[in-house]
This record gives structure tokens, sequence and C-alpha cells, in this order.
């Protein structure tokens, strides 16, 4: 039986394990990234694990989230990272040289080789062939000192598309027509490869657009074949010399199979507040736009801003739209100075942002209120913009560009010829802006800004789990829902214990607040629990705030890898009828929880006991005996330490 192309990345760098769908497996990181929402704790992490210098080929720390400098926090924390990077060996990626995915897949990403990032859009470099997972900063910082990293052995689907796209559609309705097949949660447990003979028209940004978002269908990873279009891509970066072919065993077996007609596709966009609501945009045309932002690490290449570039040339904004263009990287931002392009934006009226996440994660550009905003990053949650009002669509530059001209949303099949844009032959190659570590740590001072707090570290578990409901949740509570990450909270990434003060406030205002006067206790959860970014401050902060567990109908993958890694128990309702049994403050207990973890491991249910209302409902515990043994510790950074 043949192999996929991620199964022959994962038997590449097995370490551990049987490549056997649900099976733990641990596998060797070539490559890690950071970025500054996530990277000081994972550098404060690394420290704590005491490994002098990183182990992996390649680490890089970005700084692209945290770059509206309206305190000291934000630059405080630049420096830290800055320095700590160059003391163990790390290259830092200056603020300005551009957003880490898009600078990733231009200047590191090699084909075959495993990357792991403490973002949850990490899987972008997957569209070069390269098996690339988020993960949480603790788990970022065990790669990097060279611990393996463990995932659930993935289930394999395979994406065939045929034939070309039409005109006016692009790669980012391919995701989103994805999206509306599979949903939000249809990815969980999976790895998605893309197939069929319409790669050969589709370029590497293209393919990055697609496996960027396929972090919204919560899937573990997205992965095109490492083919000519990639060689071509990496020749014209001048890394041709890395460049390895990588496609799928003719008889490679698939869990699923999925079939789309490129040539059938039609400009499509996603309605608030979730990615996987998805219709045509004729089905909606005509409402009127507030907001246009174009960027992120979704559609920033030079690729989709020479389409935007010539949607607006000689063109004028809408009066009534405020339009933004973030270019994904310095690289793209040079490129469309010298050819022109940025003019052509500057004229038509465009507010350039710098090469950073901006508007994506509520850095920035806050729509006004009750406003319609089209954007074409990858997450439209509630409130994510920063403006709780405000409705968010999902779409492709091209809608986007021609929405701005027009200001509603418009079908850009009538709106005349679509722009055509071929990749270069050579992109502009300058790194200056990446700074190499020193060459030995003694040379080095850590600097730490008084806004950098300890994180907080869970005790090994007792043998008793105690503790009130302190919230019931709706379906897919996102990480933005757990801990909000807009303009004003981004800067105290480092400091949890503040952090903690809003953790599920756009749920209920008064959480933090009911779980100091309790003492913690437990979170109750719908389904798809945790989905969205991999950062682990949903985790951190629950636990800075005493939580014991959470019971929820399912989570997300890498949300409930953190809440391991941090000792907080994840638990899942057997029966979906105890979950809305439950009420308000209603008091549980796991009684010889130890011996139940343990257990758990063999498939026995954990049981929780409901002293208020006087029954006894059963959970179960989806856990590997490594796991278990990070549980009992109260962590993974207490389990590591316990075993070296």
């Amino acid at each position: 039986m043949g192999l996929t192309i991620s199964q022959k990345i994962i038997k590449d760098h097995l370490l551990s394990g049987e490549m056997k769908a649900g099976e733990e497996v641990s596998i060797r990181i070539d490559q890690t990234l950071t970025q500054d929402s996530t990277g000081t704790m994972a550098y404060l992490q690394f420290e704590a694990i005491g490994v002098p210098r990183v182990k992996t080929k390649l680490s890089v720390a970005y700084i692209d989230h945290n770059t509206l400098q309206t305190g000291f926090e934000n630059a405080d924390d630049h420096k830290y990272i800055q320095t700590v990077t160059s003391k163990h060996g790390i290259r830092f990626s200056r603020p300005g040289n551009g957003v880490c995915h898009q600078v990733h897949i231009e200047r590191f990403g090699v084909p075959g080789q495993t990357l792991l990032g403490s973002d949850s859009h990490t899987p972008t470099c997957g569209g070069i062939g390269m098996l690339a997972i988020g993960a949480g900063g603790l788990d970022v910082a065990v790669a990097m000192g060279g611990g393996p990293y463990y995932i659930t052995m993935p289930k394999m689907v395979r994406i065939t598309l045929k034939n070309k796209l039409a005109p006016w559609t692009s790669a980012k309705d391919i995701i989103l027509e994805v999206l509306r097949r599979m949903t939000v949660k249809g990815g969980v447990g999976k790895i998605i490869e893309y197939a069929g003979d319409g790669l050969a028209s589709l370029t590497v940004p293209e393919r990055a657009t697609i496996t960027n978002m396929g972090a919204e269908l919560g899937a573990t990873t997205s992965v095109f074949p490492s083919d000519e279009v990639t060689k071509a891509f990496l020749k014209a970066q001048d890394r041709e010399d890395q460049w390895t072919e990588i496609l799928p065993d003719e008889d490679a077996v698939y869990d699923e199979e999925i079939e789309i007609d490129l040539s059938a596709l039609k400009p499509l966009i996603a309605k608030p507040h979730m990615p996987d609501q998805v219709v045509t945009v004729k089905e909606i045309e005509g409402i009127k736009v507030d907001q246009v932002c174009i960027g992120s690490c979704t559609n920033s290449s030079l690729f989709d801003m020479l389409k935007v570039a010539k949607i607006l040339k000689g063109k004028t904004v809408h009066p009534d739209v405020s339009l933004a263009i973030a270019p994904g990287s310095k690289q793209v931002f040079n490129m469309l100075a010298e050819c022109g392009a940025l003019a052509d934006m500057i004229a038509a009226g465009a507010r350039i942002l710098e090469c950073a996440c901006g508007p994506c994660i509520g850095m920035g550009q806050s729509p006004k209120t009750d406003a319609v905003s089209l954007r074409t990053n990858n997450r439209n949650f509630y409130a994510r913009s920063g403006t709780a009002s405000a409705s968010i669509y999902l779409v492709s530059p091209e809608v986007a560009a021609v929405a701005a001209i027009t200001g509603v949303i418009t079908d850009p099949a009538d709106f005349g010829e679509p722009p055509v844009v071929e990749m270069p032959s050579s992109f502009k190659v300058n790194d200056n802006m990446v700074i190499m570590p020193a060459p030995t740590a003694e040379e080095v001072e850590v600097v730490r800004g008084p806004n950098i707090k300890p994180f907080p570290v869970n005790k090994a578990l007792s043998d008793e789990v105690d503790g009130k409901v302190l919230i019931i949740l709706e379906d897919n509570i996102t990480t933005d829902h757990i801990m909000p990450s807009n303009s004003k909270l981004l800067p105290f990434r480092s400091n949890v214990p503040y952090l903690a003060n809003f953790c599920l406030t756009p749920c209920d205002e008064k959480f933090p607040e009911r779980a100091k006067e309790n003492g913690g206790g437990f979170i109750i959860g719908g389904q798809n629990y945790g989905q969205g970014s991999s950062r682990e401050h949903a985790a951190l902060a629950p636990l800075q705030l005493g939580i014991k567990g959470v019971i929820a109908l399912s989570f997300a993958r890498i949300h409930m890898a953190n809440l391991i890694n941090n000792g907080i128990l994840p638990l899942t309702f057997k029966d979906e009828a105890d979950y809305k049994k439950l009420g308000m403050l209603d008091e549980l207990t796991i009684e010889n929880a130890r011996e139940q973890v343990e257990a758990a491991v063999n498939g026995e249910t954990v049981k929780v006991t409901n002293k208020t209302q006087g029954y006894t409902f059963e959970t179960v515990l989806n856990i590997s005996e490594r796991q278990a043994g990070m549980l009992l510790a109260g962590g993974l950074l207490n389990y590591t330490r316990e075993r070296s």
C-alpha cells in the first residue's frame, strides 16, 4: 500500500508510534517559528526548560502581531524576544519584515521538512510541500530544545481539484468552498492533501491561501505536492537548491475523497460570524460596505497585491468606504513600490499599512459601530475586529477591491475584465531585516521589561478535584472568546495575571470575578470548544483563575493539547443530555481523580459527581499514556522536569 505526501514526511521523521489513524506518534521537528503574540511566553518556557541553544535545523522569531506601540509593553516584548533569541541561536525577523507565514514560505520553508509554529496558520507552508503544524507555545519550546512533537496520527483526506478557475474566481473561493462542504469542525483529526489536474494552474501563493485557511477546518494541516510549480517558486526566490519533488504514491490510500470542479466555482463570501457560513457573492450583493481590509497572512502575497492594484488603477475608492491594504512582507512591499503598483493603490485612495497582521487580529482598523467590513483574512469570529457590533465578511482580494470601488458587495463578474497577473521569474531577495543570533550565548544579556511576568505553572493533580460550574457555553467557542486578543489586550501577552481578568468576558463579563470568588472550578462547553488560534493564553488565563477542568461536547485539537500541557482536564461528555442538565454553580467532584486519569488511557470513563443535583455522569478523557503522565504531574513543564 502506497503512502500519501504527509505519510511520507511523517515516516521520514517518525520517532515513536505506528502510523495508524488514531494512534499517538512522535516526530522530529526540523524548523520552528514563533510570533510575538505567543512568542514571549514560548521563550519564557524555553528558558525554563534550560536548554542553552536550539537543536532544530532552523528557528525563526517573527514580530508581526503586536506592532502598534501605544505604550512600552509591545516594544519591551520585542526587545526581550530579540535578546533571548540571539542568546539561544534563533533568527529574529524584525518588525516591518512581514507576517511570519508569508515571510517563512518566501525565505525559509523547505519541501519535505517539518515545521512547528506557535500560530494556528503555520500550515501555510504546506503550500510548498512542508508538513507544517500549528501548536501551543510550550510544544514549540520543547521542539526547539530537541524534544519530539506528539500528535494523534490523523486520517488522510484527498481533495481533487479538476480543471481551471473561471475568470474572477480565485484560491480564496476554493478554500471557502471546502469550508462550505466540510464546516469549521470537519477537518478535526485529519490532514488535507490536494491533488488533480487543477494543481498545475495554481501558483504557490494560491496554494498557500488554501493551506493557510485549512486551519479554519480544524485540520491538523493541509499539504500540496512539491512539484514543478514549487520548483519555479523556489527558483524565483533564489532557493532552487532546497527543492525536492514530493508526490503521493499512485496507490496511496485516503480515508476520504472530495472532488471540486474549479471551472464551476463562483466568487464566494463567508458571512458573519464564522468562516463556514459561505454563500455566493451573487446571493447577497448590494449590501452597503463601510470598510475593506486587504492583507493578512492569507492574501497578502505579491500575486494578490498585483491583482488588487490592477483593479484599483485609474479608479477611486468609494467615498463611504475606508480601504486599508497591508502587504505581507517587505519583499512584497519593495516589489510593489518598484513596479508602480503601490502608486496605483495610493492614487486610488487606499490606506497603506505596515507589513503585519493588523486588522485581522483587531490590531488597528476596527470598523465603526454596526459597520459592514469585507476582509481577505481567514477569520471573522464575533468581535475579533475590535468592534463587536460590526459584521465581518471574508472574501477574495478581487471581491474586496471591487467592493471598495462600488461601495457595495458586488459580484465581480459584473464589474468588467478580470485582472491577469503572472508570477515573476525572480523575486527581490533582501534578508537584511532578519537578524542572525549571536555566535555564543555569553555575549548576550536578555532584556526583560516590567510587563513581563512569570507564567502560571500548575500543581500535581489532586486525588479529589472539586469546583463549581462557573460558566456554560454554546458550540464553537473560539480562543477569541476565551482570551480576547484586541489592540488593548494584546500588549499584555506576557502578563497572564492581568490578562486573566478578561478571560471569557465576551461570553460573560462576570466570569473572571466569579472564578476568583469560588477559587476556580469548571468551564462547560459545547461542540468544537477552543477552535481558532493556537494561543496558549486561552489555557494559561483559565489556569491563572484556578480552572480545574473543561467539560465539553468536543474540543478543537490545539486547544485540547494546550489544556493538557497546562494540567487542565479536558473532559468530553459521554451523553449530550448531561451537558443540558448542568446548572450554573452546580458543585462538581471527581473522586479518585489520579486513578481515573490513569484508567482513562485504557478507555475507562471519568465519573463526575454533581453534588448539587445529586447524580453522577460519565465523561471521556481521550489521552495517551504520556498525556496522562502530564495531567498527573500538573502539565508538560512539570512532567519534563520530573523526567530530566
